[in-house]
């Protein structure tokens, strides 16, 4: 019988590397949760411009509501075809009228949904491959109504919080970057065969990490069985060389562990895509604003992608928390870990939390000195809304 791997331990501090063990995931770009955030933030980005060039301001909407149903397929070496497409239903609230003026809400939307698509999946056909349907309603004039007024700082939304951390922790790092390393511009022209559906799961027991990646290959670039192999080897080996770069621990490096010796037990895709082959995916089921899921960390269960960027405390708080608490780790000479959570109440303006509250792993006891400059810190990042509004419209900062 396999000897099971159970851990009993005594609370650990607060400090995550002095935990014997930690768990980081990441869902690569062309995982299903992964699309219907990226889509979803892409929908809400344009309708904000599409608003600004309209209405000359950003109407109420939001685009959370995006469900992907996959498909079917018939993957095969040298290149099978896809047999269902997928189906991409874009949901959620937005206004289509202000003052007279109007805006095509299901157009917007859906030509924001192709072109993410055709920049995140290379070797997904649109026209072919995917069905995307917008049933966007109309935006509640209630909530409206609690969006700035005469120049003031926008009103919360909800009564709801947001949570941040900083710094990543080691093995935090190197998930995110073996992710983004599978998924760079470079290695995909080097190694075309890397589908961009990739999950990376990592698990650190006292020094050693080990690393289980789940990447999608491209049938056109896999000639048979023994290709096949040989290009899961080359994986293994650039996560691995990605590994020595971010950490002095140990690693071990899995990758599609599922396989059989079938080729229909093999992870081949006709896209680089599981969404391809009945996988599903929704919006804020994946990473969290930090781009991973961390479940040894404060987190919160907000689907902050295509919230709205003007008063959605689920998407500005949580975006504001990472921020203050990289600042402060940054700033303090003193802090070595910082954790903020933002809590706001409906109606209240946005930068007026009911508590911001900064806790803080410090390397010596916080002078009052400490204090008013992690103080000073929070209070800037809450009164800097306008330029957390316009990193978010431009795509400058990511909620997945």
């Amino acid at each position: 019988m396999t000897r099971k791997t159970i851990v009993v331990e005594e609370t650990p501090g607060s400090h995550i590397e002095t935990h014997r063990i930690e768990v980081v995931e990441r869902k690569g770009l062309g995982h299903p949760d992964s699309l219907a955030d990226g889509i979803s933030e892409a929908v809400s980005r344009a309708l904000c411009n599409e608003y600004i060039d309209t209405f000359g301001s950003i109407a109420h909407h939001n685009t959370d509501e995006v469900q992907i149903i996959g498909g079917h397929s018939a993957p095969k070496f040298n290149g099978g075809t896809i047999t269902q497409p997928i189906y991409i239903l874009l949901g959620g609230r937005a206004a289509g009228e202000f003052n007279g003026d109007h805006i095509n809400v299901h157009g917007v939307a859906k030509r924001a949904a192709h072109r993410y698509l055709e920049e995140t999946v290379q070797h997904l056909d649109i026209d072919e491959h995917v069905i995307v349907d917008s049933r966007i309603g109309s935006g509640s004039t209630d909530l409206t109504q609690l969006y700035r007024e005469d120049g003031n700082a926008p009103r919360a939304n909800d009564t709801s919080f947001g949570v941040g951390h900083a710094p990543l922790s080691e093995t935090e790092t190197l998930v995110l970057n073996v992710e983004q390393m599978l998924n760079a511009g470079e290695t995909k022209q080097r190694y075309p065969f890397i589908g961009e559906d990739v999950k990376v799961m990592a698990n650190r027991n006292n020094d050693t990490i080990h690393i289980t990646v789940a990447a999608a290959l491209v049938d056109r670039y896999v000639s048979g069985p023994e290709d096949y192999f040989n290009k899961k080897a080359e994986i293994r080996e650039l996560v691995e060389q990605t590994a020595k770069r971010h950490t002095q621990h140990a690693v071990n490096v899995d990758v599609n562990t599922a396989d059989g010796d079938d080729e229909d037990e093999l992870y081949l895709t006709v896209t680089g895509t599981s969404a391809e082959m009945g996988d599903d995916g929704s919006v804020g089921r994946g990473n969290r604003v930090s781009g991973l899921i961390t479940p040894r960390r404060a987190m919160s269960l907000e689907a902050s992608s295509g919230k709205n960027p003007v008063g959605h405390i689920g998407k500005i708080y949580n975006l504001m928390a990472h921020h203050i608490a990289e600042d402060v780790v940054e700033q303090n000479g003193t802090a070595e870990e910082a954790h903020v959570v933002l809590l706001s109440q409906i109606g209240s303006p946005i930068n007026n939390p009911q508590i911001a509250n900064v806790q803080v792993e410090a390397s010596d006891s916080l002078t009052s000195r400490d204090e008013q400059q992690i103080q000073k810190i929070t209070d800037r990042h809450l009164d800097s809304f306008d330029d957390l509004m316009e990193q978010i419209i431009n795509g400058d900062v990511t909620t997945f």
